[in-house]
């Protein structure tokens, strides 16, 4: 069995790799290749905290485990991530313990991923303007990500506390793009792509937001009763996720299928669109959204790669069970 540190992982997987994972892992789920088994998650009634499982088998990868790991409220005034997990892989063959890989990193890269694959795909060819909804740890990673995927012009962002904008302003500025604050309303009228990634519980964004042409990444939203975006937005936007399950009972979809407004047979698995299944984006005006849930695969799919990576690097600790 190997054992992958946090600390190590950094330096083993890039963004590139990164969203290779991600994509094979969506095309291998929406051809029956991999399925993600059911999700465990529940308040502990300690500490504020969130905690659960996501777990699932890739055949395509030969990718089978679990992550464990939750949410801790309280951890960003101790200095720590507040999400904290560890990905645990088993042989598909025997069953047995494989590798054990730090997960917070991996988590970080894995989310950011799944936007930029979902920009990649969906998001108009000549999009110019970035706007991030929500400046936390996370947004960060989604920046640098999503950034790759067009020739962006500047960024333009929101967040409920502007002064934690300074983060994200640091990141722009080190990947030569203008960066400024604005107002929601200002953020929609400007973005050809936005990517949402907070914690809300109330719908942040308005239909009335946002552009014709413009395409979400809506990546906060992985809980019963989290809300980033109005569920008419929602209903009004061709909507494709990770996994459809999800997202209408723990994703963004939830609330517009709650109400009637969005069929759950009018939401499209994004894997569809990268196996050349179902179209993308239709047109240019056309309102485009992710939602993206976070699946177990995800982990899995990234933390297989993070393995080789540390094995050929001598980063893996190999141990006798």
């Amino acid at each position: 069995m190997y054992i992958v540190a946090e600390q190590d992982i950094p330096a083993l997987i890039d963004r590139p790799s990164a969203f290779k994972a991600i994509e094979a892992v969506f095309a291998a789920m929406a051809s029956g290749q991999a399925r993600n088994f059911p999700v465990i998650r529940e308040d502990i009634g300690y500490a504020n905290a969130l905690y659960g499982f996501k777990s699932g088998f890739d055949k395509a990868g030969l990718a089978l485990g679990l992550k464990s790991g939750g949410y801790w409220p309280g951890n960003e005034a101790q200095g720590l991530t507040n999400h904290q997990s560890t990905v645990f892989l088993f042989d598909p063959d025997t069953g047995r313990l494989q590798a054990v890989v730090g997960g917070n990193y991996l988590t970080a890269i894995r989310t950011a991923a799944a936007a930029a694959v979902s920009v990649a795909h969906l998001a108009r060819p000549d999009s110019k303007v970035l706007g991030m909804v929500g400046a936390g740890h996370q947004a960060a990673f989604q920046l640098r990500a999503v950034a790759e995927q067009r020739d962006f012009e500047r960024v333009v962002a929101w967040n409920r506390n502007p002064e934690r904008l300074a983060r994200l302003a640091s990141v722009a500025q080190d990947m030569g793009l203008p960066f400024e604050a604005v107002s929601l309303e200002e953020l929609g009228a400007a973005a050809d792509v936005i990517v949402t990634i907070t914690s809300s519980f109330a719908p942040i964004l308005q239909a009335g937001h946002i552009k014709p042409g413009t395409h979400l990444a809506c990546m906060g939203t992985d809980t019963k009763g989290k809300q980033e975006v109005a569920a008419d937005l929602v209903a009004g936007a061709k909507a494709f996720t990770d996994e459809i399950a999800q997202a209408i009972s723990i994703g963004e979809c939830q609330h517009a299928v709650a109400a009637g407004a969005l069929e759950p047979a009018n939401i499209t698995a994004l894997g569809d669109v990268i196996n050349g299944q179902k179209s993308g984006r239709d047109s240019a005006e056309q309102i485009t959204l992710f939602d993206g849930t976070g699946v177990g695969l995800q982990d899995l799919s990234v933390a297989s790669a993070i393995v080789e990576l540390a094995r050929k690097a001598g980063k893996a600790t190999e141990v006798a069970i």
